[in-house]
C-alpha cells in the first residue's frame, strides 16, 4: 500500500519547502528514539518521507506515480537506512538526496549542538520615564542615569591588556568554530560551535585586560539623553539601538526601550492628538451669547460663545491640541459647554424668570 508522506510529516500537498523542512523537524524531535516516548521505526518512515518531499524531482515524481514511485525504493534511488546514519558520521549521501550538512542544521538543535552564529548582541533594557503632560504634547529632552554593562573604556572591549598583541587562537587555529562530536544510536555526529577560547573571533589576546578581566565589559554608570517627541502618548515606547547592554567579547550592544509614562492635566483629557475641557456658563449667557476665557496648552485664550448655545455642546478652538508625531501640525481643543443653575434665588430673580417663562 502506497505511504502517503504527506500524511506522515503533517503538512498539505502543497507545502512549501520550509513547511516541509519544519515540519520533518518537529516530528523528527518527537519520534527520535533517544527521547522519551521516542519510535524508531516511526522516525525511520519520518526521515525517508523527507527525503522525499525535499528533493523538488523526486517530489514531483512521487506525486505523479505514488505507489510506482515508492516502490523504487523507500528513499529514492539507492538510499537507505545506512547511508542516513552515514550521512550523521559526516560522509554525507552518495546518491541524490540530501547531504549530512541538512541533518546537521535541523539535529543540530535536537543534541544542543549548531553552527556559529557570529558576534553576540547584548541584553535589551527597558525603563520608565514620566512626563508632563504638556512635555507629551510638544517633546521634550530627557536625561536618565542607568548602571549597566558598558565596554571596558581600558581596553575598548577588545579584552586585552593595553599595548598586548591579538593572538591567533591555537584551539581553532584561527576559524573561530570548533567541531564537536556526539555519540547518538546512528553513531557519531560531529557539530560545529563557536570556540570557547577565542569566543568565535579566532583571536585572542596575548594579556587579558586587569580592568574587566578579559570580558572586554564592565558594570558602569550612563547618562543617556533621550528626545522624546511631541506627540507620544501614555505607554508608548522610544527604541535607542545600541543603547542596551553590551555583548562580552567583541560582541555589539543591545538596545534600550524608553517606556513613557505621562501624568495627568487637571482640567484636560486626551483623545489622539486633540484635547477636550469643560467651561461653565450661566443661563443668560447661553442665551445671549458671550465671550470668556479658557484655558489650553499655550496659555489663556478667549473663546466665543455663540446665542443659544445648548449644555454639552463643544466648541471647537483650532490647533490647539497635541503636535502630530507624523506631521508638523497640532490637533484641536474642544471645549464642552455646561450650563449652571443657579439653586437659590430671591425673589425679584424668581419674578423675572417667572416674567421671561411667560415671554418665551
Amino acid at each position: 500500500m502506497s505511504k502517503d508522506y504527506y500524511k506522515i510529516l503533517g503538512i498539505e500537498k502543497n507545502a512549501s519547502a520550509d513547511e516541509i523542512k519544519k515540519a520533518f523537524k518537529k516530528a523528527a524531535m518527537q519520534h527520535h528514539p533517544d527521547r522519551p516516548g521516542g519510535n524508531e521505526a516511526k522516525f525511520k518512515e519520518v526521515n525517508e518521507a523527507y527525503q522525499v518531499l525535499s528533493d523538488a524531482q523526486k517530489r514531483q515524481r512521487y506525486d505523479q506515480f505514488g505507489a510506482d514511485f515508492e516502490q523504487q525504493g523507500g528513499f529514492g534511488q539507492g538510499t537507505n537506512w545506512e547511508d542516513v546514519m552515514s550521512a550523521f558520521r559526516g560522509g554525507g549521501f552518495s546518491q541524490g538526496g540530501f547531504s549530512g550538512g541538512d541533518f546537521g542544521d535541523i539535529f543540530g538543535d535536537l543534541f544542543g549542538g549548531g553552527r556559529s552564529r557570529g558576534p553576540a548582541r547584548g541584553h535589551d533594557i527597558q525603563v520608565d520615564v514620566e512626563i508632563d503632560f504638556k512635555e507629551a504634547a510638544f517633546g521634550v529632552e530627557k536625561e536618565i542615569n542607568l548602571r549597566k554593562q558598558n565596554k571596558c573604556d581600558v581596553c575598548k572591549g577588545s579584552g586585552g591588556e593595553p599595548g598586548s598583541k591579538m593572538e591567533t587562537c591555537t584551539t581553532c587555529n584561527g576559524r573561530g568554530q570548533v567541531t564537536q562530536t556526539q555519540r547518538t544510536f546512528l553513531g557519531a555526529m560531529q557539530t560545529v560551535a563557536t570556540c570557547g577560547d577565542c569566543h568565535g573571533l579566532g583571536k585572542k589576546p596575548s594579556k587579558k585586560c586587569k580592568h574587566c578581566g578579559g570580558s572586554g565589559v564592565v558594570q558602569s554608570s550612563s547618562a543617556i539623553k533621550i528626545k522624546i517627541p511631541g506627540g507620544i502618548d501614555d505607554g508608548q515606547s522610544i527604541r535607542l539601538d545600541g543603547q542596551g547592554e553590551t555583548a562580552p567579547h567583541g560582541g555589539s550592544a543591545g538596545s534600550l526601550y524608553v517606556r513613557v509614562r505621562v501624568k495627568p492635566l487637571k482640567g484636560f483629557t486626551r483623545d489622539g492628538y486633540d484635547v477636550y475641557t469643560e467651561e461653565e456658563i450661566s443661563y443668560p449667557q447661553a442665551v445671549l451669547g458671550d465671550k470668556i476665557d479658557v484655558e489650553t496648552l499655550d496659555g489663556r485664550v478667549t473663546l466665543v460663545v455663540p446665542e443659544g448655545v445648548e449644555s454639552g455642546q463643544l466648541i471647537r478652538i483650532k490647533h490647539k491640541g497635541v503636535q502630530y508625531l507624523e506631521r508638523n501640525a497640532r490637533g484641536d481643543q474642544y471645549v464642552k459647554i455646561k450650563i449652571r443653575v443657579p439653586k437659590k434665588l430671591s425673589k425679584e430673580a424668581k419674578k423675572k424668570l417667572e416674567e421671561l417663562k411667560e415671554e418665551l
